[in-house]
């Protein structure tokens, strides 16, 4: 005992006893276990969590030592955490959203943020892929991996670049005056030399990724949603130059012209694609680009247009009932004819903490439910380009571990209702 006892004051005189020495481990006790890989239900498996990684996925219920810490959720159905490749985190939707962007300032956003990311993450999602704001999201991705704030781990885009006139051009709607004040804001970019130039900006202020509008869109004040934005050439340019920086595309885009043209310049992904053709698709499955769907935005506008005449402006509103109601049968197409789909909601555009329910809509198109929970999982995961980390309950990953009651594989709305999130070895929710 006195030799122990010397050599743990010599240890802790070293600076190598404590927490790095006598590391605690989480051992989650998980009645069924879905390994997303094999599509398998595992019974009574025991995930061991030492500090943000998983260290062990063994059969049964391991003991634990006295020192570590054991999580019951043998009732449990146990999931890796999911993935939203397409959120907002600086804004919800509301009848004042048109007048927020004059009224509120950096600060104000960025508190109401750090609510919507915290939401999130409660509903299960502890990664997401947010695209496109103010450079508050870029903010808030810092602040959360500092630990100053809890959030999901985020993927920034920064400020989405747009074309003159384009879906986030924050001129649309302005008088002349007003246009005049806000000036030429540095998202705007037209011909390839400036398409360039605002991928090396975003790339400066911190971006993970780069976001592009090839068409118009739905809330934006533009009288047409689908009509082209971007030539081709001018994609290519924001493709080429992202790629020397080591930054995927991720590329809005409702019409079929705008698709195809980002399809052919080699964009990452393809988010929303409402009005996807067949000469679309097969571009999809040629270049390997992903498909985020957004269904749950296309169906919450819609519905809020159709219930609520007067809520949006009327250019908006017609935009909403023409295209939010297509895009469903659209991702079914897409999803019976072999395009890779990645897990997808606009969240912002709908009330966050909701994305689950986007599972409900991509299974009545036909998805499987296996198949959707490995859009939010491995599918995401490679889209965000980052596999050996994310997407799957595996030594060595991430633990994100979220727990529901049921069986997803045969209730998918079971997701919306998690009981239980964990996010890099730390608990947010436990019911």
């Amino acid at each position: 005992m006195r030799t122990l006892t010397r050599s743990l004051l010599l240890l802790t005189t070293l600076g190598l006893a404590g927490p790095a020495a006598f590391a605690q481990k989480t051992y989650l006790h998980c009645g069924r276990l879905l390994d997303v890989r094999s599509g398998r239900l595992l019974t009574q498996q025991t995930l061991v969590v030492e500090k943000d990684r998983i260290v062990a996925v063994q059969a049964g219920y391991t003991a634990a030592t006295a020192q570590d810490k054991v999580v019951n959720l043998e009732n449990k159905t146990v999931l890796p955490g999911l993935i939203d490749c397409h959120v907002h985190l600086e804004s919800q939707q509301s009848r004042s959203s048109f007048t927020d962007q004059f009224t509120l300032g950096p600060a104000d956003i960025a508190y109401r943020a750090q609510g919507y990311a915290l939401t999130t993450l409660r509903a299960g999602f502890t990664t997401v892929r947010d695209c496109g704001g103010s450079g508050v999201n870029t903010a808030l991705r810092n602040a959360v991996n500092r630990g100053l704030v809890p959030g999901p781990r985020i993927y920034s885009a920064g400020t989405a670049i747009s074309a003159t006139g384009g879906h986030m051009d924050e001129g649309d709607g302005l008088s002349a005056d007003m246009m005049e004040k806000l000036g030429h804001p540095s998202n705007i970019a037209n011909g390839p030399d400036q398409c360039r130039q605002a991928v090396r900006e975003q790339f400066k202020r911190g971006a993970d990724l780069i976001k592009i509008a090839s068409t118009g869109g739905v809330l934006d004040l533009s009288p047409n949603g689908s009509g082209p934005q971007y030539t081709e050439e001018e994609i290519r340019a924001v493709v080429e130059t992202a790629r020397d920086l080591g930054m995927p595309v991720a590329c809005h885009a409702h019409g079929p012209e705008g698709i195809k043209r980002a399809l052919r310049a080699g964009v990452s992904s393809i988010d929303h694609g409402s009005l996807l053709d067949d000469e679309g698709i097969a571009l999809f499955k040629k270049s390997k680009a992903w498909y985020v769907p957004t269904l749950i935005a296309g169906k919450s506008v819609a519905d809020t247009a159709r219930r609520h005449p007067g809520y949006f402006p009327a250019v908006v509103a017609g935009k909403a009932l023409s295209i939010g109601t297509v895009m469903q049968g659209t991702f079914g197409r897409a999803y019976k004819a072999g395009v890779r789909v990645a897990f997808g909601t606009d969240a912002g555009v709908y009330r966050h903490g909701q994305n689950a329910l986007e599972f409900g809509y991509m299974t009545e198109a036909g998805m499987p439910p296996l198949e959707a929970i490995r859009a939010a999982t491995l599918n995401a995961a490679q889209l965000l380009g980052d596999p050996t980390n994310l997407g799957a309950l595996e030594t060595g990953k991430y633990a994100d571990v979220v727990a529901v009651d049921g069986d997803p594989l045969q209730d998918i709305s079971t997701l919306t209702r998690p009981r239980f999130v964990m996010k890099a070895g730390v608990v947010y929710k436990s019911e």
